[in-house]
């Protein structure tokens, strides 16, 4: 590990972290989706109850996972980006962000962000920066977009001046509409120069509806607030930025690798549209 700007958070380094272990949280439902250790009986017992109603969802959270490496090794080789704001992290699961871009660039800068106590148990596991580049931990809330902003490990790693990635991926879901979505996403946009990139991914209801309002449910009785939207609603995301081709897109239909395609072969529900039901797509600030 090179030499950071910051610990994940020197307040907790003596504080035990509360991780509310008896109820279930959607970060550890999406490890047991991908197939993880760091989850327990609650979130598997919500984590079933979703796969019982939608067994698709390993399929969705893995296919979530292959467009984040894709964009990220896209935005880097092809359009010389260097800079992430990482937002809604989850659980690290190797190759993490940085591992991907750092693979391609070794001086990329990456600024991970989350608030669950869970991610800050295991947040060393996002600082394993390559020599030449740089990562950090920030323990906010996407609602707080001003906080997030404000953060002193934002501005000691990466330029504000220079072209920074947005991402967003599988997050924007978590937050529904009476926390104002577009707003936040504006004001994080608002406070990047022109060459910046937007980065998400988004559940949607398009190819099912009925078993998505079930999954929410469930997500909804966890304590978990959940809100999937339209192809159109996540569209309001990108509003006045330039989409990359080819737009917004199903995530296994974006840009598809054709190297990926062997890590497909999982027992389950075949990669198609209404198993993975996640738009995905890049925008461009001008």
């Amino acid at each position: 590990m090179n030499d950071q700007p910051d610990t994940p958070d020197s307040t907790h380094a003596t504080m035990p972290l509360d991780l509310r272990l008896d109820i279930p949280h959607s970060a550890r439902m999406y490890d047991f989706y991908l197939g993880g250790k760091d989850n327990y009986a609650p979130d598997r017992e919500a984590a079933r109850q979703v796969e019982a109603v939608f067994p698709g969802i390993s399929v969705c959270a893995r296919e979530n996972r292959h467009f984040m490496h894709r964009v990220t090794r896209m935005l880097v080789a092809q359009h010389g980006m260097r800079q992430w704001l990482d937002i809604g992290t989850g659980i690290p699961t190797s190759p993490n962000l940085h591992e991907v871009a750092q693979d391609v660039e070794p001086q990329v800068r990456v600024v991970y962000v989350d608030n669950d106590p869970i991610v800050l148990a295991h947040a060393r596991a996002l600082l394993n920066s390559s020599p030449e580049g740089r990562t950090a931990y920030i323990q906010a809330d996407v609602r707080h977009p001003e906080r997030i902003l404000a953060a002193p490990q934002l501005t000691a790693t990466l330029d504000l001046c220079q072209p920074i990635v947005l991402s967003l991926h599988a997050v924007l879901h978590f937050v529904p509409d009476e926390s104002d979505p577009y707003g936040i996403v504006r004001r994080l946009l608002d406070a990047l120069p022109s060459g910046s990139a937007l980065a998400l991914s988004h559940c949607t209801p398009d190819f099912d509806p009925e078993t998505w309002a079930r999954v929410v449910d469930i997500y909804r009785a966890g304590g978990t607030p959940a809100q999937v939207r339209s192809r159109s609603e996540v569209e309001r995301f990108f509003e006045g930025l330039d989409l990359a081709e080819p737009g917004l897109e199903v995530a296994h239909r974006w840009r598809p690798d054709p190297e990926e395609v062997p890590r497909r072969h999982f027992p389950g529900p075949e990669v198609n549209d209404a198993t993975v039901s996640l738009w995905a797509g890049v925008g461009f600030k001008p």
